[in-house]
C-alpha cells in the first residue's frame, strides 16, 4: 500500500507542476496558441510520466533503506541518533561566531554555506564516533547492554524454553541440574503434563499413585525455589489424544526443546525435527571415566559367571567384575581397574582385588 502511495504522490505532484507551468511561458508565445488549456493538460501529462519514474526510484530506494533499517540493531540506531544529535549541537555552537563576522554583502552567501558544510561534517563525526565507541557508551549507561548487542548482532544466541514432560518431572534429576545451575532459559510445564501428573496421584495403583505424587511434590519444590524460571503454560490441543504428541506440538509451536528420560518420546521428537535434551543421555555423558590402573571402592554383591568372579554395582549403576572376587562377597573392598567394556546394555568394567595386585 505504501508504495502505490509514494508513487500516486509523486505522479500527482509532477502532474501538477506541469499544469502550472504553462504560465511561465513567455506572453508572446501564449498568444500564439488557441487552446492553452490542452497544453495545460498535455504538460501535465508529459511531467506525470516523469513523476512515475521518479516515484519508482523513490519507492525503491525507501524499500532498500526500510530493509537495511530492519536489519540494524536498536542499539546501532540509538547510537547514531545521539551521535548525531550531538554532532549537530557542536556545529551549531562552534560555528555561530560566524555570523557574527563583517562580511562584506557581496560575500554573504559564505555564512550559510559553512553552516551546512560544517553541520554535515560534524553530523557525520558524530555518526563515525558512535559506530565506534557506542557499545562504551551503552555499557556506561546499563552495565548489563553488552549482552543485549551481542544478542541482538547473533554473536550470543538466546537461551532456549525448556518443555518438561512427566517422565522427567517424575525422575526427580532435573531438580538437581536446576540446583547445579546447568539448565539455562525458561522451564515450561504444559498444563496437560500436570493434568497427568494428578491422575496419576489420584490413581488407585499404588506405585502410579506414588509417582504422580513424588512428581507434585518435586514439581512445588521447583516452582517454589526458581519462581521465575518455572511457568505452568496454558496450552491444551484437545484435538489430539496422546500426551507425547501434545508435547512435540507444543515444541514446535514455540520453538522449545523437549527435556524428557523417555527414550520413544526422543526418537519421536528427532524423527519431526524437534530439539530433545535426554537426562539419561546426560547421565551416561558424565559418569567418571576409568582407566587401567585406576583404583576405586566397590562392595561385592553377587558371585559372577566365571569362577572366583564378585560382581557389585557403583553408584551410577555401573558394573563391576571383580576376578578372585567371590572370596570378598558381601565386603566392600579397593579394586585396580585392569579393562573397561561398552556395551548395548551399559558400560562394564573388569578389575582386581588389591590386594592382589600387590602380592
Amino acid at each position: 500500500m505504501i508504495d502505490a502511495v509514494i508513487i500516486i504522490i509523486f505522479i500527482v505532484a509532477a502532474a501538477g507542476i506541469g499544469y502550472d507551468a504553462v504560465e511561465l511561458l513567455p506572453d508572446d508565445v501564449l498568444t500564439q496558441v488557441s487552446n492553452v488549456e490542452a497544453v495545460r493538460w498535455i504538460s501535465a501529462s508529459f511531467t506525470a510520466i516523469v513523476g512515475l519514474a521518479i516515484g519508482l526510484t523513490a519507492q525503491t530506494t525507501y524499500r532498500r533503506i526500510e530493509r537495511r533499517v530492519s536489519n540494524t540493531p536498536i542499539e546501532v540506531i540509538l547510537t547514531r541518533a545521539v551521535g548525531l544529535a550531538i554532532g549537530l549541537l557542536l556545529a551549531n555552537l562552534m560555528l555561530a561566531p560566524i555570523f557574527l563576522l563583517p562580511i562584506p554583502k557581496e560575500f554573504s552567501f559564505i555564512k550559510p554555506m559553512i553552516a551546512i558544510l560544517g553541520s554535515v561534517l560534524f553530523a557525520f563525526l558524530g555518526v563515525s564516533l558512535a559506530d565506534t565507541h557506542g557499545r562504551t557508551f551503552l555499557r556506561l549507561i546499563n552495565p548489563n547492554s553488552l549482552e543485549t548487542i551481542l544478542l541482538a548482532e547473533g554473536t550470543l544466541k538466546p537461551a532456549c524454553t525448556k518443555i518438561l514432560d512427566t517422565s522427567c518431572i517424575i525422575d526427580g534429576r532435573i531438580e538437581e541440574l536446576l540446583n547445579t545451575g546447568f539448565v539455562e532459559g525458561q522451564i515450561l510445564i504444559p498444563h496437560f503434563v500436570l493434568q497427568e501428573l494428578q491422575m496419576l496421584a489420584d490413581s488407585a495403583n499404588d506405585q502410579k499413585r506414588i509417582r504422580g505424587r513424588r512428581g507434585l511434590d518435586i514439581l512445588n519444590r521447583m516452582q517454589e525455589t526458581y519462581p521465575e524460571q518455572i511457568n505452568i503454560h496454558p496450552a491444551d490441543f484437545e484435538e489430539i489424544t496422546t500426551v507425547d504428541a501434545k508435547l512435540v506440538h507444543l515444541a514446535q509451536e514455540i520453538n522449545g526443546t523437549l527435556l524428557t528420560n523417555d527414550y520413544n518420546l526422543n526418537k519421536v521428537a528427532s524423527l519431526q525435527k524437534v530439539a530433545a535434551l535426554n537426562v539419561n543421555d546426560l547421565a551416561q555423558a558424565v559418569r567418571p571415566i576409568y582407566l587401567p590402573g585406576d583404583s576405586l571402592e566397590v562392595k561385592i554383591l553377587k558371585e559372577g559367571k566365571e569362577a572366583a568372579q564378585g560382581v557389585g554395582y557403583l553408584e551410577d549403576g555401573t558394573m563391576v567384575v571383580v576376578d578372585e572376587g567371590r572370596d570378598y562377597l558381601g565386603s566392600e573392598i579397593r579394586v585396580i581397574v585392569t579393562s573397561a567394556l561398552q556395551t548395548s546394555a551399559g558400560r562394564m568394567i573388569f578389575a582386581k582385588p588389591q590386594a592382589s595386585m600387590v602380592a
